[in-house]
């Protein structure tokens, strides 16, 4: 047993040395965009589990998710979005490299984001049935983006 535990410790020390090192490789910009989309994953998430019925709808926590959607689209984006920082330049992300050929394309993206992020806001606290139809445009809104300047996982 003790064999085993110090096994186990000598192979955790290996492992956790090779993940940071693999997480310092990734520009800041890229891990605070990318920390922005989990923000965002977690928070459609607790709506669309409430539009379909699998959790019960609770107002306080719809309007919260809606109103954290609404901050996030208000993140400042070029910084996020340094050139090289594409799946051709680097591992660890998604972004195609048409994004620096298109930025202005990919903000107005953000900017339909953020507008319908504001249209879910006001109909959060509406109630379950108000969540579909709103959450729908959000989630067209995303689609847009990831179509053309995401890469498949």
């Amino acid at each position: 047993m003790k064999t085993l535990i110090a096994a186990a410790s000598v192979a955790a020390a290996l492992v956790v040395p090779a993940t940071a090192s693999f997480a310092q490789d990734v520009p800041d910009a890229v891990k605070a965009r990318q920390g922005q989309f989990r923000i965002m994953a977690i928070n459609l998430g607790i709506l669309g589990e409430m539009a379909r019925g699998n959790t019960e709808y609770d107002a306080e926590a719809a309007q919260n998710a809606a109103d954290t959607l609404v901050a996030i689209s208000g993140v400042h984006q070029p910084p996020l979005w340094p050139e090289g920082t594409d799946t051709m330049s680097i591992d660890g992300t998604r972004a195609e490299p048409g994004i620096w050929e298109n930025l202005d394309d990919v903000l107005s993206k953000w900017s339909d984001f953020g507008d319908a992020a504001a249209q879910l806001q006001t109909v959060a606290a509406d109630g379950q049935q108000a969540l579909g139809p709103a959450l729908g445009q959000v989630g067209n809104a995303c689609k847009a983006c990831h179509d053309t300047y995401r890469a498949p996982e």
